[in-house]
């Protein structure tokens, strides 16, 4: 039996991760798709961002391997075979990214650097107050394995840390909430919201009208979630009436995002190109592996995704 590796990532990366996985997994036969030559022969796919229609010719494959760690995309694909397992990348090293990444930004908006890049290029040298990071509130969407590590990084900076999620959970120094009932509550008295949760039927849109108007007045946005998460007219319109006084992008329901997006030029907004947590080829190979190897000798699936959850 073989292995097929599909992605639709551009040819040197693919032939990257090709040769990474043959490294890791010298027993193993790992093809590209015009090198399989009997579907029936492939009993493993890993995947990354794979075409749509070829995993459904496949009638022997047992799971999937995705290399990403969001797997909305995948369930999305309506030929995705209904019935066999998908298994989405869970790796720690992504998770320690991501605590990063939020970090970085929660620090650059408690410290005002977006407002005093404005003054710079307006060459005003005008001070402003600032509060101390434990009189700041900062809410993390989605407490999965990212949220959990970027919220114990923010609660070590000194910063009150509120976590809402689908099921309630139970953080150190972190106050929790969850489901419907614990929406409104999570949200009142924020000054930032950092949106981590996976993107299903439930949250598509979720950072939307509804949510910014019972946010305090001037709170902040990250959204290193999906773009699926955010109605991008809904997060101008917050900006241009001082609901949200500012906003971290990362990730749009179109990428790369087009030159002709508006967004682009917002005053109040800082806009990345999907950096917030790459995966590590690196560790991601090796995790990979070591679910394959597990698998081969002891017939043990590796943690599924929920399709009904998303995640």
């Amino acid at each position: 039996m073989s292995i097929l590796l599909l992605t639709s990532v551009p040819r040197e990366e693919e032939a990257m991760w090709l040769n990474s996985l043959r490294a890791s997994l010298p027993k193993e036969e790992i093809v590209l798709p015009d090198q399989v030559t009997n579907n029936g022969s492939v009993d493993l796919a890993i995947v990354a961002n794979p075409p749509q229609g070829i995993l459904s010719t496949l009638p022997n494959l047992r799971w999937i391997q995705s290399l990403w760690a969001g797997v909305d995309a995948l369930l999305d694909d309506p030929t995705l075979p209904e019935a066999v397992p998908l298994v989405r990348l869970i790796d720690p090293t992504l998770a320690g990214s991501m605590a990063e990444a939020v970090a970085t930004h929660v620090l650059a908006l408690h410290r005002n650097l977006p407002r005093y890049a404005q003054q710079q290029r307006k060459k005003l040298w005008v001070q402003h107050e600032l509060p101390l990071a434990s009189e700041r509130h900062i809410g993390i969407l989605g407490l999965g394995e990212m949220g959990l590590a970027s919220a114990m990084q923010l609660t070590q900076l000194g910063f009150k840390v509120r976590g809402w999620s689908r099921s309630l959970k139970s953080v150190k120094n972190v106050q929790c909430f969850s489901g419907d009932e614990g929406f409104a509550q999570f949200l009142q008295g924020l000054d930032m919201v950092v949106n981590l949760l996976p993107l299903t039927g439930e949250t598509q849109g979720i950072l939307s009208k509804p949510l910014f108007d019972q946010l305090p007045k001037g709170a902040s946005l990250i959204n290193f979630g999906r773009g699926g998460h955010q109605v991008e007219s809904d997060v101008v319109e917050a900006l241009n009436s001082g609901q949200l006084s500012h906003a971290v992008l990362d990730v749009f329901s179109r990428e790369p995002l087009p030159e002709d997006n508006p967004l682009w030029q917002h005053r109040d907004i800082t806009l990345l190109p999907h950096v917030a947590a790459p995966t590590n080829p690196r560790t991601a190979v090796q995790i990979v592996a070591e679910n394959i190897q597990r698998y081969r000798n002891s017939g043990q699936l590796p943690k599924l995704v929920e399709r009904a959850a998303g995640y």
